[in-house]
């Protein structure tokens, strides 16, 4: 039996159906497949949502507020109304002075082609070397009262012999002849001057009151605050810069010549011509005297210094007042800066440690001597030699002042009366001579002694013995003189130098080299050690105590 083909074959019309029904499955599951899709995706992009949303910053912090950029405007503006206030005040300097040359005297323009030289001097002698020159040099100044006084540098309106320049001639802001060319200007005339500060008083005669500038206090000023530095670099009259108080109480200059100036140092551009020019606060007044640069060019390397206003008003109203500035001094030496091992070698927390007495000065009129610590100046502590300079320095010469003292960790008491700083020390000292222009003494610094403190020693000569003893009033021989010292070691580290007289060891006297090894072989590693040394100078010997924790 057969099967039927009917029961397998559709016709035309089933074969349509079957095509119809399938197609529509398809669509409904196609609409599913979307309708799911659709939902998953609504599920995800809600929790998505939920969860950014959880992430959001709370509200603002209560008080905080929103950081904000300045105005460069703002400051912009504040320079240019202090330019515009202190400006006219700003003076320009020029001077002329004759460097007299004798016949046969070889000078820096005796070299051919040096065109910087003739440009700044001329009057050659018959042989081409030059005689009589004429040097002219420029600086600036700010006038501190309306009748014509103007403040500017020592080095500005004197030579370096010492001497005055022969002519001074000022221009005021805006003094220019035609086609930009100067005018005449003022003739300055000198009123008093401070070489020991480079500070200078000069006076010109108009027939007007002059702008004026206001001082201010440095004392008031901080580091980082802003200053504008005014003046006439490479003649260039009234010049800003600007910059910030970069240090305080800098010393740049060694012995005497550093006792008496402690700089502001900033960063605005001062340039040789800058001298004798203000240094000024955002309030328009005068907290310093442009006076020096730290460079390595020549010309503006970064680094500038300022005298500060406490010192310059005083040295002002003492020019005006009197004619000249008149210091207190007692006739001892010391040291500047702060040694806790010095200190703590004589029992004391604070205070300065007398090095030396003057001879028939005040201090030895009063009984201090060499090895007491000054502690206080009428009731006011003293922490260090700046204090005490500045205490003595400040006092009238003839006032009487009370001291107290350790001696031997004993608190004492004693009044002396101040004597005149240009009698007692200006005209005492003198700088010690280099230890390395004195030849045939030692084998160098490499022979060095290997010692706990590094150099060599040998007995004085009697000749020695006999000098140092009439210098130092001692009642016999001491000491033992430095031969070499050995670089890096502790006793480079204190400064010694060869030539120095070691006159005692932590307190102990050194009368030969025998004791000299005694004592240097007690000293222990991170103990203090004192050392009591005497330096040749032009007037014989002076006393210094040097003091460290060896390493």
């Amino acid at each position: 039996m057969g099967r039927s083909p009917k029961a397998l074959d559709a016709g035309p019309e089933g074969s349509q159906s079957h095509m119809k029904a399938n197609l529509n499955i398809r669509r409904y599951w196609a609409a599913i497949a979307i309708a799911l899709t659709l939902g998953i995706g609504i599920v995800i992009g809600t929790f998505v949502s939920h969860g950014v949303r959880a992430a959001r910053p709370l509200p603002a912090a209560p008080g905080a507020s929103p950081l904000s950029i300045p105005s460069p405007a703002e400051l912009s503006n504040s320079f240019a109304r202090i330019a515009a206030k202190i400006g006219p005040a700003v003076v320009n300097i020029n001077t002329e002075s004759t460097v007299h040359f004798g016949k046969g005297l070889h000078g820096p323009g005796s070299q051919s082609g040096n065109d910087w030289f003739n440009h700044f001097f001329h009057q050659f002698g018959p042989d081409g070397m030059p005689h009589n020159l004429h040097q002219q040099s420029l600086g600036s100044g700010v006038i501190l009262d309306k009748n014509g006084y103007i403040l500017t540098n020592y080095h500005v309106i004197m030579q370096d012999d010492g001497q005055p320049v022969d002519l001074i001639r000022v221009f005021l802001q805006g003094q220019d002849g035609q086609d930009g060319a100067p005018s005449h200007g003022y003739t300055g005339k000198i009123v008093g001057y401070d070489r020991w500060t480079d500070l200078a008083i000069i006076k010109i005669s108009a027939d007007k009151a002059l702008p004026t500038a206001q001082l201010g206090d440095s004392d008031t000023m901080r580091v980082g605050d802003w200053v504008l530095a005014i003046g006439s670099p490479f003649g260039l009259n009234a010049t800003v810069t600007a910059g910030i108080i970069s240090a305080k109480g800098r010393q740049i200059d060694r012995g005497m010549e550093g006792e008496f100036k402690h700089f502001l140092q900033t960063d605005a551009a001062i340039n040789p011509g800058n001298s004798g020019g203000p240094l000024v606060n955002l309030a328009g007044q005068v907290v310093g005297i442009n006076t020096a640069i730290a460079t390595t060019k020549g010309a503006y390397d970064g680094v500038g210094f300022a005298i500060p206003s406490r010192i310059v008003r005083r040295i002002y109203n003492s020019i005006i007042t009197t004619g000249t500035v008149r210091r207190g001094a007692i006739g001892v030496s010391f040291m500047s800066g702060d040694n806790s091992a010095l200190l703590r070698s004589f029992g004391a927390d604070h205070g300065v440690v007398v090095q030396s007495v003057e001879r028939g000065s005040p201090a030895e009129h009063a009984g201090l001597k060499r090895g007491d610590v000054i502690t206080a100046i009428n009731s006011k502590p003293v922490h260090n030699g700046d204090d005490l300079l500045g205490i003595i320095s400040n006092t009238a010469p003839g006032a009487k002042i009370r001291v107290d003292y350790l001696r031997d960790h004993k608190s004492l008491t004693c009044y002396i009366t101040v004597g005149d700083w240009s009698k007692i020390v200006a005209s005492n000292q003198a700088p010690a001579p280099d230890p390395q222009s004195s030849g045939g003494m030692g084998s160098g610094p490499e022979d060095a002694s290997g010692g706990k403190l590094g150099v060599s020693v040998k007995a004085l000569t009697s000749e020695q013995a006999k000098q140092l003893s009439q210098s130092l009033h001692l009642s016999g021989p001491e000491g033992v003189m430095v031969d070499d010292v050995k670089p890096g070691s502790p006793a480079d580290d204190l400064q010694i130098q060869r030539l120095d007289v070691i006159l005692s060891i932590n307190h102990a006297d050194v009368k030969s080299t025998n004791d000299f090894n005694r004592l240097e072989a007690q000293l222990k590693r991170g103990q203090d050690v004192l050392l009591l040394i005497a330096r040749q100078n032009s007037r014989g010997y002076s006393t210094y105590f040097l003091a460290d924790q060896l390493p």
